[in-house]
């Protein structure tokens, strides 16, 4: 039995569990993948206050050292369904069903189900928080999954060194689409950046750096809308079409880098707390959602603002509004 259950060990989740444990309570920490979250493939951090730089695998590793440290217990898996038993009433609190020869019921206590190698394991708790972050966003083009590893990718600092000498494309306006596209003028002998507006949401001076680069095309107004492939069924170009000149462009490119932002993964869980329209959990800045007892901080919660700060923030309020809650 532990005092607090955490899925996801990105940086609000491993900020919460730091918090927890610092609190005297015993804390599980549930990662499907791998820790860190979506901050790992990011190559430098330069927003982060007290540290001037840092690689996202570098701080990554170092919170969940921390929390180690503090005796963090942590295990891979995915959940698979949540279920809380109270005052003798079981209520199901998601899609999946627990193992049949769980019938016990005890007072405000949470039975998570969990997937690890093909096998259901059952964990208890007593509170929970909800960290799952976010998910890469598609495109939407055709074959588009069907292409990731034959020239569509999501992480540039994963893949870029693929196509080194080779001409690639970033599709996207924000911080992450320009990151990717400076990080991959390094190396590629041709970079297309591609945006569908006229003005970039990213941090004007990584615009004005690229803009520098004349191995760097930028293309504005412009929208990617398909993909041709060679006699290996790699990518080999792209269909854009030009908004303002009202004209499609061939772009040769033998590798996509998507960079459009994210989408939250609480579908499994929105009956444990309501979702928005957009699929995020629905929590105010107290991090508590409509059911007593379960936690959300993070990427994975509405708000207006999502950045490294501001999930070590959430990570904080809602271990310490669930040790509040435990007593």
């Amino acid at each position: 039995m532990y005092d607090v259950l955490i899925v996801g060990a990105g940086t609000a989740g491993l900020s919460a569990a730091i918090y927890a444990l610092r609190s005297g309570k015993s804390v599980l920490v549930l990662e499907e993948k791998m820790y860190g979250g979506q901050i790992v493939v990011t190559p430098e951090i330069e927003n982060y206050p007290g540290i001037a730089k840092i690689s996202g695998f570098e701080f990554a590793q170092g919170l969940y050292e921390q929390a180690k440290n503090l005796g963090m217990e942590y295990e891979t898996g995915k959940v698979t369904a949540l279920k809380r038993e109270c005052n003798g009433d079981s209520a199901e609190l998601e899609v999946a069903e627990l193992s049949p020869d769980e019938e016990e019921c005890s007072r405000d206590i949470f039975k998570v189900s969990v997937e690890q190698g093909g096998e259901q394991k059952l964990c208890r708790t007593r509170s929970v928080i909800l960290a799952t972050g976010a998910r890469n966003r598609p495109l939407g083009l055709k074959n588009e999954q069907e292409m990731i590893g034959h020239g569509v990718s999501y992480c540039a600092t994963c893949d870029g060194m693929f196509f080194r000498g080779r001409k690639v494309a970033v599709a996207g306006g924000g911080n992450t689409a320009l990151e990717d596209a400076l990080f991959l003028a390094q190396y590629c002998e041709k970079v297309y950046l591609i945006h569908r507006r006229d003005t970039f949401r990213g941090e004007p001076e990584k615009l004005a750096l690229l803009e520098t680069k004349e191995n760097v095309e930028i293309l504005r107004s412009c929208t990617v809308t398909g993909m041709e492939t060679d006699e290996n069924g790699n990518l080999e170009s792209l269909h854009v079409w030009n908004k303002k000149q009202e004209k499609e462009l061939l772009v040769p490119a033998a590798g996509l880098f998507v960079a459009v932002g994210q989408m939250p993964e609480n579908q499994e869980f929105a009956e444990v707390a309501p979702l928005d329209e957009q699929g995020y959990i629905k929590a105010g800045e107290d991090c508590k959602t409509e059911t007593e007892g379960v936690f959300v901080a993070g990427d994975c919660r509405t708000k207006t603002v999502r950045q490294l700060t501001t999930a070590a923030a959430d990570g904080a309020v809602a271990a310490l509004a669930a040790c509040e809650y435990l007593g």
